[in-house]
């Protein structure tokens, strides 16, 4: 697809779009989306339930009083500048949080997803274990994007965080659908816009009446296979070489 269609998406009762993020590009290529689309809510995977609370139609406009409110700066998350326009591009939509606090997300590794999840686990695919091919796919996957630098023994544990952040982000869709009626348009990584195993995935799974529409946005060419409904693929932002902290360099 070209940023031009983002005008004009099918419709759905939930739009996954997915960015690096860090990439400029992609937060303006969501504030457009969410601008034609005009959902009624906006869930955000760098926003907690408790800090989706604090946006207000005072602060929503001021960029400087809702980053202060939303204690953006201490987040760890790209400059906000990055993602209030994202806010302001649907005024009235209603705010939720998608994130966990880190000391659940801290807690997945060690006690599994589902222990930390609570008692709609099941409903949201955490409790049956993946099979042998997806669960080594996975690692390996997680391995890559840590520079191949993590001990073998973390990797099941990055996935069981990864699968709870997955399925905390589609129980906070389920929630924004129940009290708007939707559309919802969600505001994540690409890895959670994934049809295989993301957010729409979980989807599927706790709520399989919703329509779901995923857009991803990589700086590569994800191939024929990609996981998504639809995709953008735009030039790489300059970030040097992300493997140097862990004291390796890629050729």
């Amino acid at each position: 697809m070209t940023p031009d269609d983002l005008a004009q998406l099918p419709a759905a009762d939930v739009t996954v779009l997915g960015e690096v993020h860090d990439n400029p590009l992609h937060h303006a290529h969501q504030a457009y989306a969410v601008a034609a689309m005009r959902p009624r809510a906006l869930v955000f995977e760098m926003l907690t339930p408790d800090q989706a609370a604090r946006v207000t139609p005072q602060n929503r406009g001021d960029m400087a009083a809702l980053g202060a409110a939303l204690g953006w700066a201490d987040s760890g998350w790209p400059d906000f500048s990055l993602y209030h326009p994202i806010f302001t591009a649907a005024p009235s939509a209603q705010v939720f949080g998608g994130d966990l606090p880190r000391q659940a997300v801290r807690d997945a590794m060690t006690q599994g997803a589902a222990a930390v999840f609570g008692p709609d686990a099941a409903r949201y695919g955490l409790a049956a274990p993946l099979a042998a091919a997806d669960q080594a796919a996975r690692e390996a996957e997680q391995d890559e994007a840590h520079c191949n630098a993590l001990p073998a023994d973390l990797l099941a544990g990055m996935v069981q965080a990864q699968r709870l952040r997955d399925a905390a982000l589609a129980r906070a869709v389920v929630l924004a659908m129940a009290e708007t009626g939707g559309p919802v348009a969600v505001i994540t990584g690409t890895g959670h816009a994934r049809r295989d195993q993301g957010v729409p995935a979980a989807l599927a799974l706790a709520a399989p009446n919703l329509s779901v529409l995923s857009i991803g946005q990589t700086e590569a060419d994800p191939g024929p296979d990609a996981p998504f409904d639809l995709w953008l693929v735009t030039p790489p932002v300059d970030r040097g070489d992300p493997c140097a902290a862990f004291g390796i360099q890629r050729s």
